[in-house]
């Protein structure tokens, strides 16, 4: 009955008026950590969300996919409860508490109602604070990840973007998957996951955000005791790396009738001034909906693919602008050329001024539309923290977006697109289509 509930609030939740209400307060807890509030105390229900910075890539070395497991472990078993009565206490408690593990960060979600908000907080507080990492827990978290990792290996996306991942980053944390091999994950031990944890989860790289029935006082309090007692610090983070990508094609031998692809170069850090123009002419190569030109060109005009896009990916510690696509086998060297025609185009021409209104009008319009419930703020506003956006950003996005004119997209596309570094990783038996360089 009190999951029924907690369902049915949410449901009800995410039809609140979203970006009209998103007022952000910046508090500071009596413990001097600080957090992001939106509080809507119409229904009684919070959404908190909690980010470490630093993820997977935080990894000791030799010990690849250490804190991709620790992280899954956080949820099953936590001071006196095993992994059973952990879970049973939670879904007593129609709370959601969940744990995940990136390359950039660790993060920490939960959902709870207002009346259980101090027996959800408790758990959650074990968690963070007392984890068992009970061996047999250990045993089952490791195969579940050990089958994800065998999976991978078969599938040609996950072959094709580790490729591109290794080619462009080398030996950095960001050029092999956070999961680790088989044999990696296969030697660690209860003391390696619990040095993880210390290692990623510090009070110096925390973010936090809540939405909902809960005012800045309590939060502070809550967030006191959730993390008052994590390290003061945590492992020193990697340095930023260059995407070392030259251009060329990369082939991988894989059995299938189409091949997929993974293409990209450099990119653009997300604190640069011409970062909004970068993401305009992104979205109207290859972003988002039928109306960006690589879709036209390579798939409405020629049927090469069902679809292609790109995206720019300013992640913490380096910068690319990467795509994808998949394509029969023998018309996916006609799709390469297509694209690199059309990077190179939009590199010496821009874009004109019908492409940039759309990408304006699709971005500005999509938007508000992120705000569509408790759980996706609270992330969004984490997000933002981490990426050290002002709380304004909230309100003063589209107009930086509406500021952007021809003039900078040509700019900006002359400096930062570089068709001569295109690097394409075809995963398939591409006909006709040599590996160059």
């Amino acid at each position: 009955m009190m999951h029924k509930l907690f369902v049915g609030l949410v449901s009800l939740w995410l039809a609140w008026p979203a970006l009209a209400n998103v007022k952000i307060e910046e508090i500071t807890s009596p413990g001097g950590i600080k957090a992001w509030l939106v509080e809507e105390h119409s229904i009684p229900f919070t959404a908190l969300e909690i980010r470490f910075r630093g993820g997977t890539s935080l990894d000791a070395p030799g010990k690849r996919g250490a804190t991709l497991l620790m992280s899954a472990l956080l949820e099953e078993g936590a001071g006196t409860l095993d992994s059973r009565g952990f879970a049973e206490a939670r879904e007593a408690l129609a709370a959601d508490i969940s744990f995940d593990a990136f390359d950039d960060g660790v993060s920490v979600s939960a959902r709870f109602l207002t009346e259980n908000r101090p027996e959800a907080a408790a758990l959650l507080e074990l968690a963070l604070t007392d984890p068992r990492f009970d061996q047999d827990a250990i045993d089952r978290v490791r195969a579940q990840v050990a089958s994800i990792i065998r999976s991978d290996a078969k599938d040609p996306g996950e072959i094709a973007g580790r490729t591109f991942d290794r080619l462009a980053f080398g030996d950095h944390p960001y050029g092999s998957s956070g999961n680790g091999t088989i044999d990696s994950i296969g030697t660690l031990t209860r003391d390696d996951l619990v040095a993880a944890k210390a290692a990623a989860m510090a009070r110096d790289r925390v973010y936090v955000a809540a939405v909902g029935d809960i005012d800045p006082r309590e939060l502070g309090a809550l967030i006191d005791d959730l993390l008052g007692e994590l390290p003061e610090t945590g492992a020193p983070f990697p340095p930023h790396v260059d995407a070392a990508l030259t251009g060329g094609i990369t082939v991988v031998d894989f059995a299938s009738p189409q091949s997929v692809v993974s293409f990209g170069q450099s990119g653009i850090k997300r604190d640069d001034p011409d970062f909004f123009a970068a993401y305009l002419l992104n979205q109207a190569l290859g972003g988002s909906g039928f109306a960006a030109r690589l879709m036209d060109e390579v798939r409405e005009k020629r049927g090469l693919t069902y679809g292609v896009s790109t995206y720019l990916a300013p992640m913490d510690l380096a910068e690319t602008w990467q795509g994808s696509f998949a394509s029969a086998n023998e018309k996916v060297a006609e799709a390469i050329e297509v694209i690199r025609a059309e990077w190179a185009k939009a590199a010496a021409e821009g874009l004109t001024q019908a492409e940039l209104d759309a990408a304006k009008t699709y971005l500005t319009g999509s938007y508000p539309l992120r705000f569509d419930g408790n759980e996706r703020i609270a992330n969004i506003l984490v997000g933002m923290q981490s990426e050290g956006l002002p709380a304004s950003y909230v309100t003063d996005r589209n107009a930086y977006i509406e500021a952007v004119t021809l003039d900078d997209i040509k700019r900006v596309a002359a400096r930062l697109m570089k068709p001569g570094d295109l690097r394409f990783v075809v995963v398939g038996r591409p006909v006709g289509l040599e590996a160059e360089n």
